[in-house]
């Protein structure tokens, strides 16, 4: 199976971490849930929608970069699922350096064979550019994301889609965690 991986949120939960820089920042303008109820919707979305001046933007971003690696983990049973995979490949809107950074501290960076990062300037998603480059190299079968953003580009593309921790989005699938992957995603 040639599996299409989202970074966080789906291997990496960053969420928390990322809530907890947000709040550091929004000091008492929100809550913890509410800030990871906007996250899940993406970064630029939590930016726009606590109106963050660009001077809070600037240092949730620093935050979020000064993160150490053991401040997220891989989500239980991943592993498994890399292992049985014959190509993962992964598609992020985070720099190269910081999942580069995460991957080698959890002991993954071997599991991967490709990625797309904000370094390789494709569009953003939902633009189905980097899963087409990614698609056209690897003939992937799985899109894995935890948002319906990380799936419309699969789905454009024709290619199978798996929701992870989210009931809400469309998919071909939808798991809550990786040990049910394998018995879930039948191809």
């Amino acid at each position: 199976m040639h599996l299409l991986w989202d970074f966080d949120g789906t291997l990496i939960n960053t969420y928390p971490s990322y809530t907890k820089c947000f709040k550091q920042v929004l000091t008492k303008t929100a809550t913890e849930n509410e800030i990871y109820r906007q996250l899940k919707k993406s970064f630029s979305h939590a930016i726009a929608y606590f109106q963050m001046t660009k001077e809070q933007e600037v240092e949730v971003r620093r935050l979020v970069d000064n993160m150490k690696p053991e401040e997220v983990e891989p989500f239980p049973g991943l592993e498994g699922v890399l292992q049985a995979a014959e190509v993962n490949v992964i598609m992020t809107h985070k720099d190269r350096k910081n999942v580069e950074r995460i991957l080698g501290y959890h002991g993954l960076t071997s599991y991967f064979k490709d990625m797309v990062t904000s370094d390789d300037q494709f569009p953003r998603k939902p633009d189905s550019s980097s899963y087409a480059y990614l698609h056209n190299k690897h003939q992937i079968d799985v899109a894995i994301g935890d948002r319906e953003i990380d799936l419309l580009p699969a789905k454009e593309l024709g290619i199978k889609t798996c929701s992870f921790q989210n009931k809400q989005a469309d998919a071909d699938f939808h798991i809550s965690n990786y040990h049910a992957f394998l018995d879930t995603v039948k191809l």
